[in-house]
């Protein structure tokens, strides 16, 4: 059996095992039992990362890597469920975990039944392209972390607007979290400043025709997370309308970077 297979499904089982453990404890007296959660995750997210190195490299000359759609969301997957679960070392990021490993699960099982796509090949030495690639990537990661914290925030001001504080009895304080966003989207946002700058002073199809959806779609998404930014530290922004510009914009990132990608390698 291939080794891919073999360990798309162990990381899989890894995955739902940690995602079984702390939904059946979510709202427990105790709470989760997190050392079990972290441990089966922690096995997990070694062996998809061992997945992720065979996508990229295996098949391919050891100047280039292999950039298709399946393989990018998987690594994204990989970076976010990585992050998450580093996080949880320290705060209480409940909510979150379930999420994470649960999407990380299932498309470690997609990768096993997934028609074969065209490869995309990247050349190493370009290294201005995998700089942008590289930024990107990273602020698209913190981005949909910060949607994640977007969510909690909704979440636990919920519930205790209806007093049910045993919901939230497992879960950090309110302005904790909140802090934490917008920490978090401060950082992304940053970083996605950086992909469009090098992307608009170093890239000579950044502005192509090709390319204009992705440009505009992310140029779009920059704005709304820098008018979030500026809405809470100026005028104290909170809550749901927060929450809702974070999944507007999140969408049209997600948008720009796949959209197209996916239309081309699935659909075409």
């Amino acid at each position: 059996m291939d080794l891919l297979v073999i360990g798309s499904s162990i990381a899989f089982v890894a995955y739902m095992l940690a995602t079984v453990a702390i939904v059946a404890r979510l709202f427990h007296p105790q709470g989760p039992n997190l050392k079990l959660v972290l441990s089966l995750a922690t096995v997990a997210i070694v062996i998809h990362a061992v997945n992720d190195a065979q996508l990229f490299f295996s098949s391919y000359a050891s100047d280039s890597i292999n950039f298709n759609l399946p393989n990018v969301i998987s690594l994204v997957s990989l970076l976010i469920t990585l992050t998450v679960t580093l996080v949880a070392l320290k705060q209480k990021v409940n909510l979150l975990l379930p999420v994470v490993y649960g999407f990380a699960g299932i498309w470690q099982l997609s990768i096993i039944f997934m028609p074969p796509v065209e490869s995309i090949p990247l050349v190493v030495e370009k290294v201005i392209l995998l700089s942008h690639i590289g930024m990107a990537l990273i602020a698209y990661c913190i981005l949909t972390i910060a949607t994640l914290y977007a969510f909690q925030v909704t979440y636990i001001n919920f519930k205790l607007k209806e007093k049910n504080l045993n919901a939230v009895v497992h879960l950090p304080p309110l302005m904790q979290v909140e802090r934490q966003l917008f920490s978090i989207l401060t950082v992304g946002t940053l970083f996605l400043f950086i992909s469009e700058i090098i992307g608009f002073a170093f890239l000579d199809g950044f502005l192509s025709k090709e390319n204009a959806h992705k440009t505009i779609l992310s140029l779009m998404s920059f704005a709304i997370y820098g008018t979030i930014l500026w809405g809470h530290f100026e005028k104290g922004w909170r809550g749901h309308k927060v929450m809702v510009l974070m999944v507007i914009a999140s969408t049209l990132l997600t948008l720009a970077y796949f959209g197209s990608r996916f239309v081309k390698e699935f659909i075409l």
